[in-house]
C-alpha cells in the first residue's frame, strides 16, 4: 500500500491557541496559590513575634509582682509598657484558692487598650 500525500496538506507542528490559553490558566492558578501561601507566612509571622512579645512582657510582670512580695489586689490591675517600639498593655489580678497561704496571679497582655490578650500566664505566690 502506497500512501498518497496530498500537496495542500501539511503537517503543523506547535500549540494552538486554545492550549496555550489553557497552559496560561494553569500557571495564573498556580501563581496565585504561591501568593496566598507567602501571604498567609508573612501574617503569622506578625502574630508569632507579638505572641512571643506578649508571653516575656507577661513572664516580666509575674516576676517584678513577686519579687514586690506583696498580696496583689483581687481586682485587675491594669498598665501600659513600652517594648520592642510598642506600646502594650497588661492587666493582673490575684484568684483566692483553698490554702490561705496562696493566690494565684493571673496576667493578661494585649497590644490594644481592651483588646483580646494576646499571652496569659498564671502563677501561685505563697504569702510570706
Amino acid at each position: 500500500m502506497n500512501k498518497i500525500k496530498h500537496p495542500l496538506i501539511r503537517k503543523y507542528t506547535g500549540m494552538t491557541l486554545l492550549e496555550v490559553l489553557l497552559a496560561l490558566v494553569i500557571l495564573s492558578t498556580a501563581g496565585l496559590a504561591v501568593m496566598n501561601a507567602a501571604s498567609g507566612a508573612i501574617n503569622n509571622q506578625t502574630y508569632l513575634q507579638d505572641k512571643t512579645f506578649a508571653l516575656w512582657i507577661a513572664s516580666n510582670s509575674l516576676v517584678e509582682l513577686k519579687l514586690q512580695k506583696q498580696w496583689p489586689s483581687e481586682t485587675w490591675q491594669e498598665e501600659s509598657v513600652d517594648f520592642a517600639g510598642s506600646t502594650w498593655y497588661s492587666r493582673y489580678q490575684s484568684v483566692a484558692t483553698g490554702d490561705n497561704n496562696f493566690k494565684a496571679l493571673d496576667v493578661e497582655v494585649s497590644d490594644k487598650k481592651d483588646g483580646k490578650a494576646l499571652a496569659y500566664l498564671r502563677t501561685y505566690i505563697a504569702k510570706s
